[in-house]
């Protein structure tokens, strides 16, 4: 999940982000190859655009924050997963959703900061919309400011788990991580949370909408 890397006048900054405890998982390898050609900003500003969603606006993104080759794109992605799988390519900082013949959506994303990184086998075991985020104990004992939402903080665009959220499971045990919609454009590309994967909030509510329960999900070693 998301790590708090900051609060600013009482309440969660866009670069905080929860933590996931360390769970290990076994590495799983899969090779990809990227269409080189990029997006044009005023293409991205129309994809990046503002969303009216059902309990709050998301705002447009900032999509000069953002480096070209994150913008969401279609591309040759080679893999024997079936259509619909998530692949998480944290050295590349890179989320791909399996299309089949060959193609993969693959969206930009940030991951887990050093000391926070795991790769292996999982799959989605619930889905979240503005979810309630509640700091488990680790991260409560190392960030003592986030006490006040031992028992939740309600969901909501300074929530860090943003407006759509896929909760990560193993053996009918969530592992603490996830893959959530950030609203910090400059997150994308780098190593920020505590384990978990954040997309931009359009790119999120892409994904999630075509992602069910029980999808499969693997994570690359970094």
């Amino acid at each position: 999940m998301p790590d708090s890397a900051g609060f600013k006048a009482g309440r969660l900054s866009r670069r905080a982000f929860l933590l996931g405890s360390a769970v290990g998982f076994g590495a799983v390898g899969l090779a990809g190859c990227a269409n080189p050609e990029f997006m044009s900003l005023d293409e991205a500003r129309k994809i990046y655009g503002p969303l009216d969603d059902k309990k709050f606006k998301v705002e447009a993104v900032d999509v000069t924050k953002v480096e070209n080759k994150y913008f969401r794109r279609t591309i040759d992605y080679p893999s024997d997963e079936k259509p619909g799988t998530i692949i998480v390519d944290p050295k590349n900082f890179y989320v791909y959703r399996i299309e089949g013949e060959g193609k993969a959506t693959r969206y930009g994303a940030n991951v887990g900061r050093e000391g926070f990184l795991w790769s292996g086998e999982a799959y989605v075991g619930r889905k979240g919309e503005w979810p309630v985020w509640t700091p488990p104990p680790e991260m409560i004992k190392r960030q003592p400011e986030v006490a006040k939402y031992a028992r939740g903080m309600p969901g909501g665009p300074e929530n860090p788990l943003g407006a759509r959220t896929l909760y990560l499971y193993q053996n009918n045990k969530y592992t603490l991580y996830t893959i959530y919609s950030t609203s910090d454009p400059e997150s994308i590309g780098s190593g920020v949370t505590s384990g978990c994967t954040g997309l931009l909030t359009q790119d999120m509510f892409d994904l999630y909408e075509r992602t069910p329960v029980n999808t499969k999900v693997i994570v690359l070693p970094s």
